[in-house]
């Protein structure tokens, strides 16, 4: 009898923070892939509000009760990390048409540096599309309300780090 490769997709972000939108497609990639990882990228030119540990431990405990989901920090090149974790698939979000041109050269550049891999673009739900996190982290810092677009325990985690920098 053969055995099926196990399908492993690699969703890479800084998800600083994450956000409702990344967990819609976490859920969603959880059930179309064997294994997702959720991958929190550790070195970047952003200047993040969390450190990596920090975004980490946040993707961890949204998606404990996923038994095909796992979170891993990573830093360097994303395609190696990719190999390492021996997926066939990146997924990448589209939010807007903005998203789209950045995301189809990082998809035709990775393509490059690993031609075995092939890149799904997925649509957050609706309620989801006009959300990311750096507009969230500008609205936390600005006092707004973030409940709408964040899980309780990233709310509370963005509560907590904004007071410890004041």
């Amino acid at each position: 009898m053969t055995q099926t490769k196990k399908r492993i997709a690699v969703y890479p972000g800084t998800f600083d923070p994450i956000t409702l939108g990344h967990e819609d497609l976490v859920r969603r990639a959880a059930y179309l892939f064997d294994e997702v990882v959720v991958a929190v990228a550790g070195s970047t030119n952003k200047s993040t509000l969390f450190n990596l540990e920090e975004r980490v431990a946040l993707a961890q405990n949204l998606f404990a009760s996923y038994d095909n989901v796992k979170v891993v920090g990573f830093s360097g090149l994303l395609m190696q990390f990719v190999q390492d974790q021996s997926a066939q698939v990146v997924i990448r979000g589209l939010r807007a048409a903005s998203d789209f041109e950045y995301e189809f050269q990082l998809a035709g550049m990775n393509r490059k540096l690993y031609p075995k891999l092939e890149t799904l673009f997925l649509t957050p739900s609706e309620e989801y599309m006009f959300v990311s996190s750096s507009l969230v982290r500008e609205v936390a810092k600005l006092g707004g309300a973030v409940d709408q677009f964040v899980s309780k325990s990233v709310e509370d985690a963005i509560v907590k780090k904004l007071k410890e920098s004041l």
